[in-house]
């Protein structure tokens, strides 16, 4: 899976920066002085990245200005499971920030939610979210979150520029798909960059493909996760991943230094139109507009192509916005307005200037800017056509930890497709029993 803390660090990673967090001192006994008064109240970033600490302190600025009689603190956070353990600690002891941004989908559902966060489900902003994004952030009980960053997808990446030389249009369908990669190759370009070097870029076309699953079974994630006999991967529809993992390297349509290519040099091939096409998913088009600016709109985006059907573009949602049950009265009401300014129109910007959008927002207040990336409108028509799908990271809590391991095995033609699907059904298995999951 890639939450948001998985992207957030592969863009640290790719832009080669870190920074120490400079932590301003708030908790959720930071001092009110009544009703009506100057309030304080602490907030808790999505991490101590550079990306995630400018958009914490813009935030509290420009809140602050809107709102002088209330003052934000703002804290950081070390990211992935330093910062998760962090984030259940404070909940579980009633210590956690009057507001905390983090992970939606199953991330969240672990914090509890019904039990340790305020409901937000009579909010004023809640009419605005997508229907997808009320999924990840909410429980049959209630809306706990406002979503702060834009949606991603994971699909295929591609170059425009190569396309339209080669009077290529954009498939619906896999074999479509294989006759593009096959008139790529035979121009002398490589037709589909896979970047093994860095492993978890190995997994986009099973991860990316999932809306494509959904759309075909949409009840295929609960019967994964209750482990039903006809939801697994070494069946179909889920099986198609697989087999178009090995398909591209049995065809011989990959770049021939796949297994060390890193994501940095992929990502230059498709700028430059050294590669055509490129499984991988769109967060990481910020790193193209560092590496190589001039050609960040020669780049676009299509979903994974289906063996039959019209293809869904998968979507990862941004992360939530939350207020621990902790947070009471007057800091409650701050809070609340804390939140809703995320995505009223001075946080929408704050949210457009802290990163480059790689996907549409998941509220309607919030609009992609004209100079975002082309390719996120190619992603957007997706969403207005209403062919997008969760990835199951949303859907589910059960990911094996070994499927970037296994279809670089798959993609290097170690393994066949049927013997990578069901070594994986196997990983989800141990995974779900560790997990304590019912009926596994």
């Amino acid at each position: 899976m890639f939450s948001r803390r998985t992207t957030t660090r592969v863009v640290a990673t790719l832009g080669g920066i870190a920074i120490a967090a400079l932590a301003l001192a708030g908790c959720s006994s930071s001092g009110s002085s009544g009703s009506g008064g100057p309030t304080t109240i602490s907030l808790l970033a999505s991490g101590n990245d550079p990306a995630s600490t400018k958009f914490a302190n813009d935030l509290a600025t420009a809140f602050h200005k809107a709102n002088p009689s209330i003052t934000v603190k703002v804290e950081t956070r070390p990211g992935g499971t330093d910062g998760d353990n962090l984030v259940k600690t404070r909940l579980s002891t009633g210590e956690m920030n009057d507001v905390f941004l983090y992970n939606s989908g199953s991330l969240f559902q672990a914090l509890h939610p019904d039990t340790q966060l305020q409901p937000l489900t009579d909010e004023s902003w809640v009419k605005d979210l997508t229907s997808d994004f009320k999924k990840t952030v909410g429980t049959s009980k209630g809306v706990y979150g406002a979503p702060w960053s834009t949606t991603f997808n994971g699909g295929i990446m591609y170059n425009k520029k190569v396309y339209e030389k080669l009077g290529l249009q954009v498939p619906t369908t896999w074999s479509e798909f294989i006759s593009n990669s096959e008139k790529i190759k035979a121009a002398g370009i490589v037709p589909v960059i896979q970047s093994y070097g860095d492993t978890w870029t190995s997994q986009l076309f099973v991860l990316g493909d999932f809306a494509n699953v959904n759309a075909a079974d949409p009840k295929w994630a609960d019967e994964y996760t209750a482990n039903k006999p006809n939801a697994k991967y070494s069946k179909a529809p889920a099986l198609e991943g697989f087999t178009h993992t090995q398909e591209v390297f049995d065809k011989g349509l990959m770049n021939k230094d796949y297994a060390s290519l890193t994501n940095v040099n992929a990502l230059k091939m498709l700028a430059t139109g050294e590669g055509a096409q490129y499984p991988m998913i769109t967060a990481v088009i910020s790193n193209v507009l560092q590496s190589n600016p001039a050609n960040i709109n020669d780049i676009g985006y299509f979903a994974i192509p289906t063996d039959k059907g019209a293809p869904h573009a998968t979507v990862w949602e941004p992360g939530g916005s939350y207020i621990p049950k902790t947070t009471t009265g007057d800091k409650l009401t701050a809070a609340k307005k804390l939140v809703a300014f995320i995505n009223s129109p001075t946080g929408c910007d704050i949210q457009n200037s802290a990163g480059t959008p790689a996907g549409p927002f998941a509220i309607s207040t919030c609009k992609v800017p004209d100079s975002a990336p082309a390719l996120v409108k190619d992603e957007l028509k997706y969403q207005d056509d209403k062919k997008t799908g969760l990835a199951l990271e949303f859907l589910s809590p059960i990911k094996g930890p070994n499927l970037e391991k296994i279809l670089i095995q798959v993609g290097s033609g170690i393994s066949t497709a049927q013997q990578g699907a069901a070594l994986y059904d196997q990983d989800v298995k141990a995974q779900a029993q560790q997990l304590g999951i019912k009926g596994w």
